[in-house]
């Protein structure tokens, strides 16, 4: 019988940022920022605060940095984004850049013949170990807690409809373990993440999550033995980090 050909690997190049705030009074450097990935990345992934105060005519600087790359952008939106409530106009404004939001959804994109799985959503506030949000208690509060399930559950199909991908990805702006937390004051980690969004993660073991929010915070992390990083631009000190993930194309069928 003869031997299956050796299975050659892609290497898919991801640009990361989060936290970029962009407004109207920065729209050249912003621009600059995203024309120098040119050649150097497959895929760009925006981990939410794209905008300083949600406002679409911010929105409108990103997508207009965005219309000229030929590479997939997708992102997730972040607290600053939902300030002014205007989040669909927003989001309709980055569509126009080609940016693809994604909110408790996932999509698929294709890199050298490799699918590549992203699963996005914006994450939301709870706490971790010993300091949890409880469901409990005024109905307000209640519904902070919902949302965050609403959010953990999205998180969990999404990683579903994905895992037959080679490469599989979690795009959040909140964090989903105290760990990439460090740095900043202990009494507002409540309000960076929560550890219930690290459940989905840690049953479908994504290759690579990140999330953006903690602008002192620490860079990499784990859970378990899935990589989690903080791409917060003030954090990274660059504009983009590029990762590069491994995998193999899609075998073709063999002909008999």
């Amino acid at each position: 019988m003869e031997a299956a050909p050796e299975r050659r690997q892609v290497t898919v190049r991801v640009a990361a940022a989060g936290d970029l705030h962009c407004h109207a009074g920065e729209s050249e450097e912003i621009a600059a920022a995203f024309r120098d990935l040119e050649g150097r990345a497959d895929l760009v992934l925006l981990a939410g605060d794209l905008t300083n105060v949600g406002d679409p005519e911010e929105a409108r600087t990103l997508a207009s940095a965005c219309a000229p790359l030929e590479i997939p952008v997708i992102a997730v939106l972040g607290n600053h984004d939902w300030h002014m409530n205007r989040a669909e106009e927003l989001m309709a404004v980055l569509s126009e850049g080609g940016v693809q939001v994604l909110d408790r959804d996932s999509t698929v994109v294709e890199v050298s013949g490799v699918e590549v799985g992203i699963v996005g959503t914006k994450g939301f506030v709870g706490g971790f170990h010993g300091s949890h949000l409880p469901d409990f208690g005024e109905p307000a509060l209640r519904m902070i807690y919902a949302d965050t399930t609403a959010e953990v559950k999205a998180l969990a199909r999404g990683l579903q409809r994905v895992e037959t991908c080679p490469v599989r990805i979690v795009l959040l702006h909140y964090s989903p373990t105290e760990a990439t937390l460090e740095g900043e004051v202990p009494g507002i980690r409540a309000f960076l993440g929560t550890d219930r969004l690290a459940g989905p993660i840690r049953e479908h073991e994504p290759d690579l999550v990140l999330h953006g929010h903690a602008h002192a915070g620490s860079f990499e992390a784990a859970i378990d033995e899935v990589p989690v990083y903080n791409v917060s631009v003030p954090l990274m000190g660059r504009d983009f980090w590029v990762f590069e993930l491994t995998a193999a194309p899609a075998a073709s069928p063999r002909t008999h």
